[in-house]
């Protein structure tokens, strides 16, 4: 029986009646260490998209765990789509196995999550202008552009989308707990701008 993963730490700094991000895209990139003939690949693969023309790079696609890989001549691999960086390396190894009973002397070197992509929904309404007049150090709201609010962590390269509607976006983030700690942060500020609960239809 497969033993569940530990919990974050950050975790603990959401207070229980919170909603809790959750992990919805890693993005992580890996090193198989040898050159790679991408249209010969193409032509052995199974579920495989490539043409030289549109993309310098070959499309690899598994569904379990559900990701896309895009593969370079260079034996660089970006694995995206996976809902842990445990399932993105799990992808990243099937696809170099796949690779290498193509014939390529593969390894699996230097995997690195680049980006988690976390989201969740406050379950209210918040009123964005109120946040860029508070904050106007860290948040920026261009509806005319952009319809959600761009709110800067300070100290970090993570970027927060708030919407009106209460959903969150959080990205820009290389490590997992760091998702927990930036909600912590902003959501009382979320909390100081809500302007009644959305209505489940």
């Amino acid at each position: 029986m497969a033993q569940s993963q530990p919990a974050p730490r950050g975790i603990a700094l959401i207070h229980p009646s919170w909603p809790c991000p959750q992990v919805q895209n890693v993005v992580a990139t890996v090193n198989l260490d040898c050159r790679l003939d991408l249209l010969a690949l193409s032509q052995q693969a199974r579920n495989v998209e490539y043409s030289r023309k549109k993309f310098h790079a070959l499309i690899m696609r598994i569904r379990d765990p559900k990701t896309t890989t895009l593969v370079f001549a260079t034996g660089k691999m970006v694995i995206t789509g996976a809902k842990s960086a445990e399932l993105a390396r799990l992808a990243g190894r099937k696809h170099a196995r796949m690779i290498q009973k193509c014939g390529f002397q593969t390894k699996f070197m230097d995997f690195k999550v680049q980006n988690f992509v976390a989201s969740c929904s406050t379950g209210f309404y918040v009123r964005l202008e109120g946040i860029v007049s508070r904050y106007p150090d860290f948040a920026r709201y261009e509806p005319e552009i952009f319809p959600g609010l761009v709110y800067k962590i300070a100290g970090a390269n993570i970027t927060m989308l708030v919407f009106t509607n209460g959903k969150v976006v959080i990205t820009g983030v290389k490590e997992v707990d760091k998702i927990y700690e930036s909600f912590a942060k902003v959501y009382p500020i979320l909390l100081d701008e809500k302007m009644g609960d959305v209505v489940r239809r």
